[in-house]
C-alpha cells in the first residue's frame, strides 16, 4: 500500500496468501484490510509510523492487550494464546549493513485462522526472506506456516551467528601465542560481549518456543507443531 498522506497508514507489506505458496495484493475495494472474505491476509506494520500505530490501535480489531504487545518499545521473546488468536514475540541477530549482530532486533506476530499481522520497529531480514519466497511461490500458505517459516528464518542466522563466533574462538587459540597480547584481550574481550548477549536472549527465545508448540491452542496444524519442536530443540543447541 501507497501511503497517501500522513493519515494513512504506510503498511510495510499487505497481501493475501493465495494457499499455494504466493501472494496476491490486497483487494482495496473491501471497506476493512485484513478481515474474512479475502483469504488469509498479512499485513506488516512499522510502528515508528504514527498512523501505523493508529490503525492497529483504532482499526485492527485487537483487544488492547493485544495491541500493547505489537507496539511495546522493549520486548522479551514470549508466547501466549487467547480464544481469538495467537501472538509470538521473538528477536534475532542484527543483520542489517554495519550493525552489530548482538543488538537484537525483534518482530512480534499475531496471527489468527484468516489473518497475520506482524510489527517491527526495524528491519528484520527474516521478514524480507518470506516476502521474497511469496513472490518465488514458495511462501508459507498458512498463518501458521509463516510463524514457522519465519522461527526456521530466525534460527538459520542465530546459526550462522554462532558458527562466526565458533571460527573466531579458533582464530584466538591459534594466535594466542603469536599475536599482541593487547590485540588478543581485546579479541577475547569483543567475542565475550557477544557470546554473553546472544546467551541473555536465546535462553528466553528457547523458552517461547517450548511453550507455543506445548500449548498451541487451536491455531497450529500437528506439521507446524512438528515444525516449532524442531526449532526449539535447535535454539537449545545453539
Amino acid at each position: 500500500m501507497t501511503k497517501a498522506n500522513n493519515s494513512e497508514p504506510g503498511f510495510l507489506y499487505d497481501s493475501v496468501l493465495d494457499g499455494r505458496g504466493g501472494s496476491a495484493p490486497i483487494d482495496p475495494r473491501l471497506p476493512d484490510q485484513g478481515t474474512s472474505g479475502q483469504g488469509v491476509t498479512w499485513i506488516h506494520l512499522d510502528v515508528n509510523d504514527e498512523a501505523s500505530r493508529s490503525w492497529l490501535e483504532n482499526n485492527g480489531g485487537l483487544e488492547s492487550m493485544i495491541v500493547d504487545a505489537l507496539l511495546a518499545d522493549e520486548t522479551r521473546p514470549r508466547s501466549f494464546s487467547t480464544d481469538h488468536g495467537l501472538l509470538v514475540v521473538l528477536r534475532g541477530v542484527n543483520s542489517n549493513p554495519g550493525q552489530d549482530p548482538e543488538d537484537m532486533v525483534s518482530v512480534r506476530v499475531w496471527i489468527e485462522h484468516n489473518r497475520i499481522i506482524s510489527t517491527r520497529r526495524r528491519r528484520l531480514l527474516s521478514i524480507i526472506d518470506i516476502q521474497e519466497m511469496l513472490k518465488q511461490g514458495v511462501g508459507p500458505k498458512t498463518p501458521g506456516g509463516f510463524l514457522s517459516i519465519v522461527v526456521a528464518k530466525l534460527a538459520d542466522r542465530i546459526g550462522d551467528f554462532i558458527d562466526d563466533i565458533e571460527n573466531r574462538v579458533g582464530v584466538a587459540e591459534d594466535t594466542m601465542t603469536t599475536q599482541d597480547q593487547t590485540q588478543f584481550r581485546q579479541m577475547v574481550t569483543t567475542l565475550r560481549h557477544q557470546i554473553a548477549a546472544v546467551r541473555r536472549f536465546l535462553a528466553p527465545q528457547r523458552d517461547a518456543l517450548d511453550r507455543l508448540y506445548r500449548q498451541p491452542g487451536n491455531w497450529l496444524s500437528e506439521n507446524d507443531i512438528r515444525d516449532l519442536r524442531d526449532e526449539a530443540d535447535r535454539i537449545t543447541r545453539y
